[in-house]
């Protein structure tokens, strides 16, 4: 069935720059890196990303090595391009990265030029594309010289095969190191991608929050309901379906302490008693940050991005439900 969009789907998503740049996010973007590879279903992924867009979601968030198998999430959101979007590009803002294990031997992984040269390129024919409009280096890499990294990313947006570029998992020091070179070769660096939420404050203890906003750089946030424990999932026992039973890797049974479900049930009570859900709540609790510029969501169905898409109807936190949050959190 040919696809149209909703006609008003601009009407409720909120839209914030990248920084002090030109660009533009929506405030909820979809991210690929589950769901989204040779073990899904493609009319469901197909769905997931037309309910994205109708709603408002304009950006999707990939990587070379989302899948499993490595590359197969780019390639099957290349054919939902085609099946779907291809009249639509230039509404699209589309991501993706490099830096994590890729191919074998020594040119697949971290940060060389010899690498993201390669990878860029085998992203946009996997994804049949001429350019995407964000280019990450997906990841610090200590063995190569940032100058080296950095004028990678230069080449490639120089190439016309990123119209910006942004980093991921770096921290403070190093941020401001690269902000300096890309700068200096007057690259369009725009954001920072890193893993944050109501659990995880690293980005507030490593320093990069606070030079992000000092450097005048957007962040976006993964991971922002700590893949599912900050929802009401796991409060009456672990789910055959959820992440932990089907994966195991980044999510398991050691990370639902009886001390974690404590924390969990406290912090549901709470929102319930604002009139929210934990993890309405959760991705609140992102989008009042300073400097936070969207929030990337996974899903493995429609009705999942429904749910998050709430959160525009929230009302803000105050900042004593901050503070309670950080108490209920154990911070």
């Amino acid at each position: 069935m040919y696809y149209k969009p909703s006609e008003s789907r601009y009407e409720k998503m909120e839209y914030r720059s990248c920084g002090e740049s030109g660009l533009k996010l929506s405030a909820l973007s979809l991210g690929l890196w589950h769901n989204f590879g040779d073990t899904g279903v493609y009319s469901n992924m197909k769905k997931m990303c037309e309910t994205a867009f109708d709603n408002g979601i304009t950006h999707f968030d990939l990587a070379n090595n989302y899948g499993p198998e490595y590359g197969s999430a780019e390639r099957n959101f290349g054919q939902i391009l085609k099946d779907s979007f291809c009249g639509y590009r230039d509404e699209l803002i589309i991501s993706t990265k490099a830096g994590y294990d890729m191919w074998p031997g020594p040119y697949g992984d971290h940060g060389s030029r010899k690498y993201l040269i390669a990878s860029i390129d085998q992203s946009l024919k996997r994804m049949g594309l001429d350019y995407v409009d964000i280019f990450y280096h997906h990841r610090p890499d200590p063995d190569t010289p940032l100058e080296e990294t950095m004028g990678a990313l230069a080449q490639i947006v120089n190439s016309g095969k990123a119209l910006y570029v942004g980093l991921s998992n770096y921290n403070g020091e190093r941020l401001k190191k690269a902000s300096a070179l890309l700068r200096e070769m007057k690259v369009p660096f725009v954001i920072n991608q890193n893993r944050y939420n109501i659990f995880d404050r690293t980005i507030e203890e490593n320093g990069l929050l606070e030079a992000s906003i000092e450097e005048k750089k957007g962040i976006i946030c993964f991971s922002p309901l700590a893949q599912g424990l900050l929802t009401d999932r796991y409060l009456k026992g672990i789910p055959e379906d959820s992440r932990i039973s089907r994966d195991g890797r980044f999510l398991n049974e050691k990370s639902l302490s009886d001390d974690m479900l404590a924390k969990i049930k406290s912090l549901n009570d709470f929102a319930a008693d604002r009139g929210d859900t934990l993890s309405r709540m959760a991705l609140r609790w992102l989008l009042d940050r300073e400097g936070i510029t969207s929030v990337i969501i996974g899903a493995s169905k429609s009705e999942q991005i429904l749910t998050n898409l709430e959160v525009l109807d929230s009302k803000p936190l105050s900042e004593d439900e901050l503070r309670k949050i950080d108490e209920l959190a154990g911070l």
